[in-house]
């Protein structure tokens, strides 16, 4: 009797008895001849040794897409990796805060095309007068760099005349070897997406470690 003429038998029991019993089709292959299924593109009706070789094309496509985005991010990393190198080598090199300032500078907005970078140090005086004590605390507590909107950041008034045209920025605390913030560095640009929430911020936290290092060493 067919299955479907029989209602004690379920679709649910003969897909259970096909997948305790493996070997069924060993012993039926010929009935493999006889199982179509509709082409996911097409939608005629295929064998379904002709459906897996789809499902594989489709599974090998999916995974080629994914390797070829995986090669594109190594290839960007590779490229921010050479550029951060260069900017160490150059803050190595600064025997002066002026030096490593100007190397920092050079480097952000040249290497990196960052329109716009300033950078206040309180720890050791420099700046110590001209940065608020709510700046400071906010730079303080701060886990990760800020990237996103400039709107409503206290900070955004040290690029002067330039804040008015600013959409997104990112602020890095620049901290001592015991955690203690001495600094903030700023980056921000007129593009709303260049600092955006969600950006990675491993290398701005690197060139943040970069630069506290390199003024540390210059101001002692």
């Amino acid at each position: 009797m067919r299955p479907d003429m029989n209602p004690d038998i379920k679709p649910d029991d003969i897909a259970h008895y096909l997948q305790d019993h493996p070997e069924f089709f060993e012993q039926y292959a010929d009935l493999l001849s006889l199982v179509t299924l509709a082409d996911p593109h097409s939608g005629r009706a295929i064998s379904i040794t002709e459906k897996q070789l789809v499902s594989l094309r489709d599974k090998v496509r999916a995974l080629e897409a994914k390797l070829a985005e995986l090669i594109t991010f190594g290839e960007e990393n590779d490229v921010i990796s050479a550029k951060v190198h260069g900017l160490g080598v150059a803050l190595i090199a600064a025997d002066d805060r002026a030096a490593v300032l100007r190397a920092l500078f050079s480097h952000l907005g040249g290497a990196f095309a960052v329109p716009h970078v300033t950078l206040r140090q309180w720890g050791h005086g420099e700046d110590a007068g001209a940065v608020p004590d709510s700046i400071k605390a906010f730079a303080s507590g701060m886990q990760q760099p800020y990237c996103g909107a400039a709107a409503d950041q206290e900070a955004l008034a040290w690029f002067g005349e330039s804040a008015s045209h600013l959409r997104s920025m990112t602020q890095i605390a620049l901290r001592q070897p015991d955690g203690v913030c001495f600094g903030l560095l700023l980056m921000a640009s007129e593009d709303p997406h260049r600092f955006y929430p969600e950006l990675g911020t491993l290398y701005l936290e690197r060139i943040g470690e970069m630069a506290a290092a390199a003024l540390l060493r210059v101001s002692t």
